[in-house]
């Protein structure tokens, strides 16, 4: 069994970046999280020097594997050296530099031509089902698509995809994704075991999001989707700060309280500088499969309103479905399981705008 201190005697075992003593020792070590037999350790590494940063990463990751038998050690480091401009006017005899703006560390994903994500500020309004399907359907029209979990805390692509095969070590970078269906795919869920909570401070989770974005081998696609948490927080920070987006999808419901909520992640977007490319209403209607009647259930509307309202593109609907629920259970989601539905046909409809969006943009 793997815990705390058997990673401490692991990385005992590691040189510090200054060459001397090690890195418990130096104090180098600022957190370590254990779930079954995945590591998540983060180093202060105060040093300009990216070799001397990546030696201590690589060392570090193989100490814990080498040691513990470990199936994946996620390293997140921190630290660098400041610099004289940042002691101020009297340290350096001038006037303090202008505080970086954080959106100049973007830098793109080499090989990914569009980023795109798929947000919405509350929960419960089925934006995993929506990213998934949407990415099923980009695959189904030609294109090489990347699916990303960007919830750390409830990770859903295992289910929705029925994925039970881990990650393993890439050629070229950290992490190879999962194949499955066509989509490269990369969730914590696929590190952690079932039933385990993952209980991190947010520092902790911006990490593994940056982590997954930069190291992962994504290769050559035409769209890297990104299933984001709810919320407008540090995840959403995050990944604008870090890289690039072509823009953001807004999922939400046709109720009163989603709309609020749907209205203040579309602002926030814009607020940061990203593009908003469209509003997806989701569980827009029922049809009685034995009547073929329309209701109406969560009303109706709303989110081609707020879409005119706020000057951005009404992408579409897409129907409440208890067939859309039962096969995401089932792993196997309702785009593959059965593409010629009305409500399957409903996602290739949005999925051929998102790609018109995307190509009007560049």
């Amino acid at each position: 069994m793997i815990t705390k201190e058997s990673v401490e005697r692991a990385l005992r075992t590691v040189t510090d970046i200054h060459g001397t003593g090690d890195l418990m020792s130096q104090k180098r070590v600022e957190r370590i999280g254990v779930s079954g037999d995945v590591v998540t350790i983060t180093l202060n590494l105060p040093t300009d020097d990216d070799a001397a940063r990546t030696k201590a990463e690589d060392e570090s990751r193989r100490a814990i594997k080498a040691a513990l038998g470990a199936r994946e050690v996620i390293v997140m480091t921190k630290g660098g050296k400041p610099s004289l401009q940042a002691a101020g006017p009297a340290a350096a005899g001038r006037a303090p530099a202008p505080a970086q703006n954080p959106f100049d560390r973007q830098a793109p994903i080499e090989g990914v031509r569009n980023i795109i994500a798929v947000s919405s500020a509350k929960g419960g309004v089925g934006k995993s089902t929506v990213c998934v399907n949407l990415s099923l359907a980009l695959a189904a029209r030609g294109e090489r698509v990347g699916l990303m979990d960007s919830d750390v805390y409830g990770p859903s692509l295992h289910v929705l995809l029925g994925v039970t095969t881990r990650p393993t070590e890439g050629r070229t970078k950290e992490i190879a994704p999962v194949v499955k269906d066509g989509l490269r795919l990369m969730s914590l869920g696929f590190l952690s075991d079932p039933g385990m909570p993952v209980i991190w401070r947010g520092p902790i989770v911006t990490g593994v999001v940056r982590k997954f974005l930069q190291d992962v081998e994504w290769g050559e696609l035409d769209y890297l989707m990104i299933d984001m948490p709810p919320g407008t927080g540090d995840t959403q920070l995050t990944l604008v700060q870090t890289v690039p987006i072509t823009g953001a999808l807004i999922v939400t419901t046709p109720s009163q309280l989603a709309l609020v909520d749907a209205e203040k992640g579309l602002e926030m977007y814009r607020t940061v500088g990203a593009p908003v490319l469209g509003i997806v209403e989701n569980m827009s209607y029922f049809v009685c499969p034995h009547c073929n009647g329309r209701t109406e259930i969560f009303s109706h509307g709303g989110s081609r309103a707020i879409a005119k309202r706020l000057g951005t593109p009404f992408l579409g609907e897409i129907p409440l479905d208890s067939a859309v629920r039962a096969s995401g259970d089932e792993g196997e989601p309702i785009v593959k399981r059965d593409p010629d539905s009305p409500v399957a046909r409903a996602f290739f409809e949005i999925a051929d705008r998102l790609r018109e969006a995307c190509s009007a943009k560049a």
